[in-house]
Order: C-alpha cells, then structure tokens, then sequence
C-alpha cells in the first residue's frame, strides 16, 4: 500500500465523537465473508444470478459488470444487470412477499435465505471512498436499506449515486437522500445535486445519521441535510448497475465496466 493512501486513510480513522466499528479496505486476497454477502438482493432472485462479479487485490475492490453477465432478474427486471454487496440479508419463507426492498409487487421469495445481520448499524457516520464511471449504461451506488425484519423498517438512506450520464470532466449530478418505500414516519426526498468534481475519480462520499436528521457531504464538505431519519437498523449496499439500452446506442466502454472502491467505513457515536 502507497504512502500516501495509508497517510490519507488513517487521518479519516479518527472522527471527533465517533469510533470506527466497520472498516474494509479491501488489502486481502478475498471478499470478507464476515463482512459481505455477494449477492443482490438474492430472495428476489436466484443465487446464481444475483451473484456479484469482482475483483479484490491491490487495496480495493472492483465491481464488475462483464460482457457476458446475465441480467440479474429478467422476469421482474428486464435486462438490467448488477453487481452488488450487501452487509445482511433478511427474506421470509419460500412464496411469500416478505424481504428487503421488495422492488417489484409481484416479487415473491424464489429460495429460502439464511438470515445474516453482519453489520447492521443503527445512526453512525458511514463513507465509500470511490470512482464512478462516465458511460451512459452505468450507474454506481452506495446506499443503506433498512434490515426490513418489520416491513415498515424499509426506508433508503442513498449516500450517492451516480449515473454515467451525469459525470462531466468538471461536474458530476450526485443523487443522495431518502426514499420511505414502506416507512409512514419517511416522506420521499431524494435529489441529483451537480457538485464541482471529477467523479471518475476518487472522492469520499458520506453520510451522517443521527436520531432527527442525514447529514451529505463529498470530500468532507457538506452538500445537505435532509430533516428527517429512520429509527432502526440499515444495512450497506454497493452497487453497481448495467442498463444496456440507455443511452440510445452501444457502449463506447470496454467490458469489464468497472466500480473501483477504495475503502468502505462505519462509526458510531462514542459512549
């Protein structure tokens, strides 16, 4: 690891108030299983196709969308394929509605899933420090969800995202905010806001969560605040999308299209 990554890296360890209770940088020859399922949303799914295709080596991870990657859920979903990691998984019986982030109403469960709570915070400061992609297909993302062990416990807190279409030399439209899904204590807001950056490079993109507001910011500087905060435990979502037909025409980028991200981190408020 370069000097100057691990000189950047450990200054962003300490934060005035909290203490680091998660961190991944990726430094390994393989995903933490004790921190990660690879898979999307694999209840909705299949564990085949829902897998997510990556690479870790060389202090980071790269997510992977390939050339020959299937879509993830082709009934339900169309053609859009995904490679995604996620820090918990809850889903109900075989047949049944019950589980994370039920996109679709007629998702029912297609295999049972163990449940795992490998990291499931609740309130904390939480950073990705990543590159986004500037091709039209894409889009990159690191969001929470709530665990759902009670479906009103669904709410989004999304702390980027970033379509390819909207990343310029000098600016990017970064969408960030909440979406209430089934949450009555959420009211959608959620918006793109066009930042000063270069967002095919590395930036660090957070979220503050405290008990009555979400707190954005990139590169330390702060972007908003949305008045408004759910009450239970989320998850950590990375992801990256494929959307073969936006756009209009073929992808001018070469497979594999990649998400590079160089660490991911979680503190909570100190005692």
């Amino acid at each position: 690891m370069g000097t100057a990554r691990l000189a950047a890296m450990s200054d962003r360890r300490v934060r005035p108030g909290h203490e680091l209770e998660f961190e991944d940088t990726f430094d390994g020859e393989g995903l933490d299983d004790r921190r990660w399922v690879a898979h999307y949303l694999p209840q909705w799914s299949t564990r085949e196709l829902s897998a997510a295709r990556y690479q870790v080596g060389g202090g980071g991870l790269q997510l992977l969308i390939e050339a020959n990657q299937p879509p993830w859920c082709p009934d339900l979903d169309g053609d859009i394929k995904v490679s995604s990691l996620q820090t918990g998984v809850f889903a109900g019986p075989l047949g049944s509605g019950i589980g994370q982030h039920r996109f679709n109403p007629d998702a029912t469960v297609r295999e049972p899933q163990p449940s795992l709570r490998l990291y499931t915070p609740r309130y904390g400061v939480f950073e990705i420090r990543a590159k986004a992609l500037d091709d039209p297909q894409n889009m990159v993302a690191f969001w929470m969800i709530g665990y759902e062990d009670r479906p009103e416990h669904s709410a989004e807190i999304c702390v980027c995202e970033i379509f390819g279409r909207d990343v310029e030399r000098h600016q990017a439209k970064v969408g960030m905010g909440v979406h209430p899904f089934s949450d009555p204590g959420i009211v959608d807001e959620f918006a793109a806001e066009t930042v000063p950056i270069d967002a095919r490079e590395f930036h660090v993109y957070t979220a503050e969560w405290t008990p009555d507001r979400i707190g954005f910011f990139i590169d330390d500087e702060h972007i908003k605040t949305v008045n408004q905060s759910p009450d239970y435990p989320m998850q950590l979502m990375i992801s990256i999308y494929e959307f073969p037909h936006a756009g209009g025409e073929p992808s001018a980028t070469p497979y594999p299209k990649r998400f590079a991200v160089d660490y991911v981190r979680g503190f909570r408020r100190s005692s």
